[in-house]
This record gives C-alpha cells, structure tokens and sequence, in this order.
C-alpha cells in the first residue's frame, strides 16, 4: 500500500487551505471494532459509534483487510441484494471480480475503485478470482455505503470503474503529502467519480512529520478515516491511529498531522478523507436496503423476495439458483 503513488509529488499540482480558513475542530476520535463480513474476510467497522448527523450522507464504511492469505484462504461475499444507495469499492492491494444480476460488474484492482449505483435494486456478488483463491496473498481495500436522496432511490442501476491511473493527483504545499482525489474535488481539482449525492473522497498519504492543512467545503461534513500508521488530526492534535475515525465540527479547512516515527510495518500515515452534503432525509435501513420509509423498505424486501431485483446468472462457473441475503 497504496497502489498509486508518484517518486515526487512536488511535480504534481500543490494545495493547501488560506491562512484565514476557519479551522474545524475535533469533536470526536472513535476506534472501529472488527468483525467478519460476507464468507469470513476480516473487516473493521470505521463507523460505528458514530451519530448518523455526522455522517450523513455516509452511512457505513468497512476496512477489509490488511490481510495476507494463505493458499484457499481468499474469501468474498455471496449474492446478495442491494437498494436505495451506493456503494464505493476501493482497492489498494490485491484482487476482487464484482459481478451483478444485471450483467454489470469486472475486476478492481491496487489503487482501482468500483462505484455501483444501486438504485432501484440488483444482485450483487463480490469475491476474489479463482487464480487467487489458489495462490493466496495481500488484500486491502475499503467498501463505502452512499446514500442517495429519496429522489434518487429508484434510479436505474450504474457502474463506474475508476481505474488507479485516472485519480487526480495532488501534492502538500511542502510535498509531503500525496492526496489522491477519487470523487468530488478539492481546491478546484477534480476527482473522476460522478455522484448522485454531492461527497468528497480522498486517500492522502503522509510522510512521517508531515502535516496538511486542506480547504474543506462548509456545507460538506468532515471524517477522517486512518486506513495505516498513527499522527493526529486537528489544529489541537487529537491523536489518531490505524482503526480510527476523527469526526470534525464546523469550518473551511481540516488538519492532519503524521507522527515522526512509523511502524516498520507502515512507513506513513495513511488516512481516507470524507465529506458530504447532507440530505437529511428519513432514513429505513436493514441489511443490504436503504430506503425512507418502512413502508418503502417492506417492498424492498417483499420485491427481493419475489425475483424482482434480478436473478443470479450462470456465468463466470457460478450456478444459478435463489439469490442469498447479504
């Protein structure tokens, strides 16, 4: 990790916050609990504890992985349903095929972004190819759940492959951070993700002693995410470590800061960057739906559980048969 990077990123387009930028404050540090998802692969939860008004229009984000498989170990997920949101896939090392009841989907890789708009509904399956399964190796990637407003919520289904070269590129003022821009924009510089929901998606990269002072949208919120390595976040310097969110108050710009002294293990800090115009919409979730009402997410489910999200296909060697809950 990560999988795109540059030798020097004072060739690439520098940003930095004014000095009259508003600094948002702290309000809270939280440290993700682990678990399992789909078949067994490790997760964090980088959400959870968070109140939904500082995450709107977010609403869950796993960390999958870092893991290195042994031999038949790599894991995915069954097929299962999704409606009402988005979900962004974000690979930073290994491999994962993504395939749907619609005939969408193909294979993310290092530093690739998979954004699937669920819509009015589909199957899903997500696992690593067979090659893979019998080698083993490293995974590391990050899934995130968007919201889509209730306009949005039937909208036909969409994919978007965001391959690692495409990402916009940015450098710190001094160099010694590397931002990489995969939806949204910063300081004018534009991301290749096209959103339903207006958002802002970055994976900065840290050197140790390295500090950022980015300009952030007011009306967006802020979460930092810290994917590797410890540093803080702040102008107070709340301290900050793999496995945490720093949920940030109100203001125009967002602080940063990479402790002098890495791991061996991760030689920077590595941090995914949030933010988001909130809808501030009801919001009915359970499981793989994220509707208004409960009304709306009754005939979710009832729809999923009469066929009408799709059926599996037969394809890639996988069988057809009656979609699984996910």
């Amino acid at each position: 990790m990560p999988a795109v990077t540059v030798e020097n990123p004072l060739t690439l387009p520098r940003v930095g916050a004014p000095a009259d930028a508003a600094a948002r404050p702290v309000l809270a540090v939280t440290t993700a609990p682990s678990g399992f998802e789909g078949e067994g692969f490790p997760v964090r939860r980088a959400f959870a504890g968070i109140n939904y008004r500082y995450l709107d229009p977010f609403i869950m984000m796993d960390q999958m992985g870092e893991v290195e498989y042994q031999p038949g170990e790599p894991k995915g997920t069954p097929w299962h349903p999704h409606r009402g949101f988005e979900t962004v896939t974000y690979i930073l090392d290994g491999i994962f095929d993504h395939q749907d009841s619609q005939g969408g989907g193909g294979t993310i890789t290092n530093g690739d972004t998979q954004w699937m708009t669920a819509g009015s509904g589909l199957l899903h399956i997500e696992a690593p190819p067979e090659h893979l399964v019998v080698s083993g190796g490293l995974f590391h990637g990050l899934q995130l759940w968007v919201n889509l407003p209730a306009k949005d919520k039937m909208m036909a289904p969409r994919y978007q492959d965001i391959r690692g070269g495409n990402v916009q590129l940015l450098a710190s003022q001094d160099g010694g951070a590397l931002l990489r821009v995969i939806a949204g924009e910063l300081d004018g510089h534009q991301g290749p993700g096209i959103t339903h929901t207006p958002i802002t998606m970055i994976h900065a990269t840290l050197a140790p002693g390295a500090e950022i002072t980015l300009p952030w949208r007011e009306d967006f919120n802020g979460l930092a995410y810290v994917l590797a390595g410890k540093g803080t976040a702040g102008a107070e310097r709340r301290p900050v470590h793999l496995g945490q969110t720093a949920v940030f108050g109100a203001g125009s710009s967002l602080t940063l800061r990479a402790d002098e002294k890495q791991d061996s293990h991760t030689p920077d800090l590595e941090v995914v960057l949030l933010g988001g115009q909130p809808i501030r919409e009801p919001m009915a979730h359970y499981g793989p739906f994220v509707m208004n009402t409960r009304e709306e997410l009754q005939q979710a489910f009832d729809d999923f559980q009469k066929g009408r999200l799709g059926t599996i296909p037969a394809v890639h060697g996988m069988k057809p048969g009656g979609p699984q809950a996910g």
